[in-house]
C-alpha cells in the first residue's frame, strides 16, 4: 500500500511538473527539457560506465546533449543564427579525440556510447524545439499543443495498454525483450491514445499559420504515429536494461524508476513526430 501511494504521489507530482513546464512560457520549456535531457543522459552514461566497465565521460557528454538543446532552443527562437551550433560541434570533436590519447581497451565502445547518448537522447529532445516554435513572416509563435498532445497520447497509450493487457492480454507482443507486453495491451492503449487525440483536437485551435493538423484525422494520424513508435521507444530501452541486466535505468523517480524508464517511450516518437508533422506541412505548401 506504502509503495501504490509513493508511486501515486510521484506520477502526479511528475505529470503537474511536465504539463505545467510546457503550457507556462517557453523558457520554463527550455529550463525543464534542458533539465530533463541532463539527467537523461547522466543516468544513461552512468549505467553503461557500471555494467558494461567503459569510461564515457560523463560531464562532457551530458554538457554536450544539454547545450544541443539550448542551441536548438535558440535557433527555433530567433534569438542567435546558425553559429550558436559552433560550440556542439568543437564539443564532439573533443569527444572523438580525446579518446587517441587515452591509452585502454575500451575507446571504441566509449566512443559508441558516447554517441548513442547523442542520438538517442539529446537529439531528440532537441527536435521539440522544432514542434513547439513555429515561425511566420512577422514573428515566432510558441506552439506547446505538439509536445502537450504527444505526451498526453503517449500516457493515454501506456493506460490502456495496461487496462487491456490486463484484461484481455493473452498473445506476447515481444517476449524475447519485454515478456509483459501484449498484442492486446497494444491494440487497447492504440485505441485509447487515437480516442484521447480526439478530445484534445476539440481543444486546439486550428489555425493554419501554426499548425498543419487541421482536422480530427490529422490529429489521430499525428496520435497514431506517436503510439507505434512509442512502443518501439519502450521497446529500445527494454533491450538495453535487458542487455546490462538490471530491472531500472536509475531511483530518481520514487516507484518508477530512473528518467530513462519515463521517457523511453519519447525518444522514438518525437523524431516521428517532428517527421509526420513536417511531411504534412510540405505536403500542404505544394
Amino acid at each position: 500500500m506504502k509503495n501504490l501511494i509513493i508511486r501515486t504521489v510521484t506520477g502526479a507530482l511528475f505529470v503537474i511538473l511536465l504539463v505545467g513546464g510546457i503550457i507556462w512560457h517557453p523558457y520554463s520549456f527550455l529550463i525543464l527539457f534542458a533539465v530533463i535531457t541532463a539527467l537523461m543522459i547522466w543516468e544513461f552514461t552512468t549505467i553503461v560506465n557500471r555494467h558494461m566497465n567503459l569510461q564515457v565521460n560523463r560531464f562532457i557528454t551530458t554538457t554536450a546533449g544539454v547545450y544541443l538543446f539550448v542551441a536548438v532552443w535558440a535557433f527555433n527562437t530567433n534569438i542567435m543564427g546558425s553559429e550558436v551550433f559552433i560550440p556542439y560541434l568543437i564539443s564532439i570533436i573533443y569527444l572523438l579525440v580525446s579518446e587517441i590519447y587515452l591509452d585502454r581497451p575500451e575507446n571504441i565502445s566509449n566512443w559508441a556510447m558516447t554517441f548513442m547518448a547523442q542520438l538517442y537522447i539529446a537529439l531528440p529532445f532537441a527536435s521539440l524545439n522544432t514542434l513547439c516554435f513555429i515561425s511566420t513572416p512577422t514573428a515566432v509563435t510558441y506552439y506547446f499543443w505538439y509536445a502537450l498532445s504527444l505526451f498526453i497520447f503517449l500516457w493515454a497509450s501506456d493506460t490502456g495498454a495496461y487496462l487491456f493487457g490486463s484484461w484481455l492480454g493473452k498473445h506476447r507482443l515481444f517476449p524475447r525483450i519485454s515478456p509483459h507486453k501484449s498484442w492486446e495491451g497494444s491494440i487497447g492503449g492504440g485505441l485509447t491514445a487515437l480516442a484521447t487525440s480526439q478530445i484534445v483536437a476539440s481543444f486546439i485551435p486550428f489555425a493554419e499559420n501554426l499548425t498543419p493538423l487541421t482536422s480530427h484525422l490529422l490529429w489521430a494520424g499525428f496520435a497514431l504515429v506517436v503510439v507505434i513508435f512509442g512502443t518501439w521507444g519502450d521497446l529500445v530501452e527494454s533491450l538495453l536494461k535487458r542487455r546490462l541486466g538490471i530491472k531500472d535505468s536509475g531511483k530518481i523517480l520514487p516507484g518508477h524508476g530512473g528518467m530513462l524508464d519515463r521517457f523511453d517511450s519519447s525518444l522514438l516518437a518525437i523524431p516521428a513526430a517532428v517527421v509526420y508533422v513536417y511531411t504534412i506541412m510540405l505536403n500542404i505548401i505544394h
